[in-house]
This record gives structure tokens, C-alpha cells and sequence, in this order.
């Protein structure tokens, strides 16, 4: 009651804010107080149920807190790990409506329900479970939840789309929990790595951006779930992940701080039919603009059969190249109106210099 209470202050926030989506609490995720500790008893962790909002909330605290002391090389704050942009990323779907149940047949997610369901139809929801599970039963394979901690998740009875356990997921999806692998191992090796300051937290940064990259393309297994929605909401969604190419290729820190920045603007209730940016009256001028740069770098990069994403990774040649990037990204979703034609300049400048 206490948690759905939260709920509907900050999503009546939400609405007082023009839509936007509320993303943070006193400066932390959304209910990032309500979660807690992983419970273990001889080893094993009590099964967890992936599909409460404040469970999978829960994994994602442990995995910051058990990795940060390994986070050296991203600065000296407690909240530079790269992967605090992944609750803030399920608190903007919490309170954007994405992980109710998109099909109406239930009352998962809604204000009439339990406010902390993620519906196993949503797929943003599905989206989201490759990038919190895969991560969570990597760190735990590895030891960061304590040696020898064996940890399985719930899923409703019925369900096929989600692996369970690090077999499991090992087993369905080798690529992802490779890479998920390789991040964790370089984490622990980088203590002893001679590499300088900023190669090293280059280096961890592309290993941490290779494994979300795999997990992201792994929702395609999400595929039939788009149906749900409307023309609008998939068009965003397919620009959303688009974007996930840029970022990823800059290896962007998406530190707590500036993963807030790039959330931020993101809508705040799932499109309908005829949202049409820049020209959404009842989101704020903000995510008009957010939607709208989606739009054209996605409709771009389609029109050049993908040769825009390819100029960009291309242009990703370098630390030093990243960082202008990630700069470049940075411009490109704060600034209302930004050119498509300064901006395919730019890259061809950068990749020419590669």
C-alpha cells in the first residue's frame, strides 16, 4: 500500500510536469528506498520474481553495490558506474505506463492493480529482463553475490520467453551472457591492468556496452509483443533502440548523473495513435524535441540502408574520437532543431580522420 501510495504521487508529479516522466527520487531511481537485499540462506538465494517492479529494482541495487568498489577508473563518485543508467532507464517505464499491461486484459502495472506488476505482455517490460536478468546471473555466476550463490528467477506458469538461471540463459542465449561475462572479468582484472587512467575506463566501457548491446538485440525474442501497441509507440521504440547504436559505439558513461540527461526527455506516457512530433500538445517541448531527433536519425539511417549507424561506429575509431562523441550525443538531444545535415558533416569529418 505504502509503495502504491509513492506511486501515485509521483506519477500526479508526472502529470503536473507536462507528461514528463519522473525519473528520480531525492536524486536516486525511482522507489530506490523501497528495494533491498538480496535474501540467501546456505548459499541460495530465495527465488526472485523479475516481474515486480521493486524485485527487479532490487537486482539492480546489488549489482551497483557489489560491483562499485571495482569502478575505480570511472571517477571518484559512488554514482559514476555505467550501469546506474539501467534502473533509471525501468523507473522511466515504470512511471511512463510502458510496464502495465499494454493489451487491457488485466489490471498489471495499472492504477486499479498492483501498481509494481510488469506485465510478461509489456515489451518494454521484455526488454528490459535481458538487460537486469542476463547482468544480475552473470555477477552472481562470477561471485558478486557471494561464492557459491546459486540465484533462480519466477516466471508465471505458462510463460516461455524468459530463461531463468545462468544455465538457462546460458544456454538460450550464449552471446549476451558471454559478454556479460567478459565485463565482470574485466572489472575484476582492471585493479592490476598498466593501462593509463582513461584507456582503462575506455576499455570497461566497451566490454559493459558490447554485453548491453547483445542483451538489447536479444529482444527480438520481445518481437510479438509490439502488436500491443500502436504505429506511434513501435515507431518510437524501434528509434529508441536505433539510438542504442550510437551511444553504445562512444561507449557513453551513463553514470547516474548523465544517464538522468538523456532519460530525462524521454515521453512520459506511451504514445498513441496520431502522436505525430514536434506537434504533441500534451508533452512538453523537451520530449517533442526528444522524439522528434529520434525520428530523423532513425528515418536517416534507414534511407541510407543503415550506413549512417556504420559512418558512426566507423567514426568511433578512438578514445579520443569517443569522447567527442559522446560530446556530439549530447548536443544532438539538447538542442531543439539540431541540423541532420550538420550532424551527417560532422561524423563524416570524424570518420575521416580515423
Amino acid at each position: 500500500m505504502l509503495c502504491q501510495t509513492v506511486l501515485g504521487l509521483l506519477l500526479a508529479c508526472a502529470v503536473s510536469l507536462s507528461s514528463t516522466a519522473v525519473i528520480l527520487d531525492n536524486g536516486m531511481p525511482i522507489l530506490w528506498a523501497q528495494t533491498s537485499e538480496l535474501p540467501i540462506q546456505n548459499n541460495i538465494a530465495i527465488p526472485v520474481d523479475p516481474f515486480n517492479y521493486l524485485n527487479r529494482m532490487s537486482l539492480y541495487r546489488a549489482l551497483i553495490s557489489r560491483t562499485d568498489s571495482l569502478m575505480g577508473p570511472m571517477g571518484t563518485g559512488t554514482t559514476e558506474s555505467p550501469m546506474w543508467g539501467l534502473p533509471l532507464q525501468l523507473g522511466w517505464m515504470l512511471t511512463s505506463g510502458r510496464l502495465a499491461d499494454p493489451t487491457g486484459a488485466t489490471t498489471c502495472g495499472l492504477d486499479t492493480g498492483d501498481t509494481m506488476c510488469i506485465s510478461t505482455d509489456s515489451w518494454w517490460g521484455c526488454e528490459n529482463y535481458f538487460v537486469s536478468i542476463l547482468p544480475f546471473l552473470s555477477a552472481a555466476q562470477l561471485g558478486f553475490m557471494g561464492d557459491g550463490v546459486q540465484v533462480t528467477m519466477l516466471v508465471p506458469d505458462g510463460v516461455t520467453d524468459y530463461c531463468t538461471s545462468y544455465d538457462d540463459c546460458k544456454t538460450r542465449f550464449p552471446d549476451p551472457m558471454s559478454k556479460w561475462d567478459a565485463f565482470f572479468q574485466g572489472l575484476k582484472a582492471a585493479a592490476d591492468s598498466p593501462l593509463p587512467a582513461n584507456e582503462k575506463k575506455d576499455l570497461l566501457l566497451g566490454l559493459y556496452w558490447e554485453a548491453q548491446m547483445s542483451s538489447t538485440n536479444t529482444s527480438s525474442a520481445c518481437d510479438a509483443k509490439k502488436s500491443h501497441y500502436s504505429a506511434a509507440e513501435v515507431s518510437f521504440l524501434d528509434a529508441w533502440l536505433n539510438s542504442a547504436e550510437y551511444v553504445s559505439a562512444a561507449h557513453f558513461q551513463s553514470s547516474l548523473e548523465k544517464a538522468a540527461k538523456f532519460i530525462s526527455p524521454l515521453p512520459g506516457r506511451v504514445l498513441r495513435e496520431g502522436d505525430v512530433a514536434p506537434n504533441i500538445v500534451d508533452l512538453s517541448d523537451e520530449e517533442n524535441n526528444t522524439l522528434n531527433t529520434f525520428s530523423w536519425m532513425e528515418n536517416l539511417n534507414k534511407m541510407l540502408g543503415g550506413s549512417l549507424v556504420r559512418m558512426w561506429t566507423k567514426a568511433m575509431c578512438s578514445v579520443t574520437t569517443r569522447e567527442k562523441g559522446r560530446a556530439l550525443l549530447e548536443q544532438v538531444l539538447t538542442t531543439p532543431a539540431y541540423s541532420s545535415i550538420t550532424f551527417m558533416g560532422v561524423i563524416t569529418s570524424m570518420a575521416t580522420s580515423c
